[in-house]
């Protein structure tokens, strides 16, 4: 984040879009509002999660100067060996030039086998439902910071702009230093950017 970028009042006035209700409605908002400010920023990486691939590549197009990285569904999510990123999506995505992960989700993983096997839920299963107080999109959004910053796909010494929805689609933007799940505390949400209003 560049330094001239910082006010040196102790008030930094920052806009948040809050959506009526949450859903893939506020997608091209949601990711209008996350570019703006990444430029305000001078913000490179940007992360955006696309299960289908859909918001994916809309997003290649916002984020185009950008270290853009979709994260999608662990393959095996919905059912084993099956990946959800359609594959014409997938092509078109990469052949913009942009970084696709697909991992075990930091949030889930073996905990959400104990819960299936043993019926109680693991240590990172909690955390996931903690951050849905502030929504769904705002799990994924750190969700995915966790698991680009474990690929090396994004570096934590500098703040990101992390993108999530609401089943499909996208309707939370966040400004976030991300951490290593192994660092999980040492992860800051910055600036909540857009997210659902939640009655």
């Amino acid at each position: 984040m560049s330094a001239a970028k910082m006010n040196d009042s102790l008030e930094m006035p920052v806009s948040c879009l809050y959506f009526k209700k949450p859903g893939r409605e506020n997608t091209t908002r949601t990711l209008e509002k996350a570019a703006e400010r990444a430029d305000e920023l001078e913000v490179q990486n940007i992360l955006v999660a696309s299960t289908s691939g859909e918001t994916g590549l809309l997003a290649a197009g916002i984020f185009s100067k950008k270290n853009l990285v979709i994260v999608t569904h662990s393959t095996g999510y919905v059912e084993p060996d099956f990946q959800e990123l359609n594959p014409e999506f997938h092509s078109k995505i990469e052949e913009a030039g942009v970084k696709i992960l697909t991992c075990q989700h930091a949030l889930g993983g073996v905990g959400r086998a104990v819960r299936k096997k043993l019926g109680t839920y693991e240590l990172e299963e909690i955390i996931a439902y903690t951050l849905r107080v502030f929504g769904e999109g705002t799990k994924v959004a750190v969700e995915i910071a966790l698991m680009a910053a474990d690929a090396g796909l994004i570096s934590t010494k500098e703040p990101c702009i992390a993108v999530g929805g609401t089943g499909r689609g996208a309707d939370t933007a966040i400004l976030l230093q991300p951490a290593h799940a192994q660092n999980f505390f040492d992860l800051r949400i910055m600036e909540i950017l857009a997210k659902p209003r939640l009655d």
